[in-house]
């Protein structure tokens, strides 16, 4: 002790000490911080060389090398993960034929390719990102009243009054939207696929596109309150339906009634 007492009013007995201490907290640090945000940095770099691999193979001929655009395929860059998970996701992408609207198909990548891709979209520029499932608990969150209110006014006229889908100008068309899993939905009204407008949270809150999902769960799963449904098409379609089935039941029965005069 006497000797340690000796060297205590040191000129460099301070700093020495203070550097211990910041010696021992530094390493306690390193122990105690996990190794998950490094390991997390790491897997996303390694997922966005393999995504751009992927791209530079099946997308960059329409879309470009990086992703710039070209005349037969607009720029990605922006476009966000989510547009990505959407288009690939659900086989919309990669397309044959630019020209037409892409349809739903068999996606050609498996969705950690798909992951892939996204995270290599993403890193170009930033953009809506993939919807979490947390996120997306629309039985907890939305609203139902609220949920057709809002998807009559902004969705109804292109998607039918059921959710049933209806053609557009031009040869094109909204798609049907049972069976739509709700992220794929979530990603398409942030994004805006194909003729599809971009409800981004100014226009359509969180909460309020959660109210959306429900109602349309909701109506996937409505029974039919009596007589035949038609597969809800709509009142126009319907209503031909009726109209051209009661005539022809109408002419079909004055040809008979006049041949039985004779």
């Amino acid at each position: 002790m006497k000797r340690l007492s000796k060297y205590r009013r040191h000129p460099l007995a301070a700093a020495l000490v203070i550097g211990l201490g910041l010696l021992l907290v530094g390493s306690i640090y390193a122990f105690a911080t996990p190794a998950a945000p490094a390991e997390a940095s790491n897997a996303r770099n390694q997922a966005v060389q393999e995504g751009r691999q992927m791209f530079l193979k099946g997308c960059s001929s329409c879309h470009g090398l990086n992703a710039e655009g070209t005349k037969i395929a607009p720029s990605l860059i922006g476009v966000g993960a989510a547009s990505v998970d959407f288009q690939v996701g659900t086989g919309r992408m990669p397309m044959a034929d630019a020209s037409v609207q892409a349809m739903a198909k068999t996606p050609q990548y498996s969705p950690t390719e798909t992951m892939a891709l996204a995270e290599y979209i993403a890193s170009l520029a930033p953009g809506p990102a993939i919807p979490s499932q947390e996120s997306l608990n629309y039985s907890r969150d939305g609203n139902l009243a609220q949920g057709g209110a809002l998807f009559r006014t902004n969705c109804a006229m292109c998607h039918n009054f059921a959710g049933q889908g209806g053609a557009l100008s031009q040869g094109k068309y909204a798609a049907s939207l049972m069976g739509v899993p709700p992220q794929k939905i979530y990603e398409a009204m942030i994004t805006g696929p194909q003729s599809m407008p971009v409800f981004g949270d100014r226009s359509l809150t969180p909460l309020q596109k959660l109210s959306i999902i429900k109602w349309l769960k909701n109506a996937e799963n409505e029974k039919a309150q009596g007589g035949i449904a038609l597969g809800k098409v709509g009142p126009v379609t319907e209503g031909l339906l009726v109209w051209t089935l009661g005539l022809g039941l109408l002419i079909g029965a004055a040809v008979w009634l006049g041949a039985k005069s004779k």
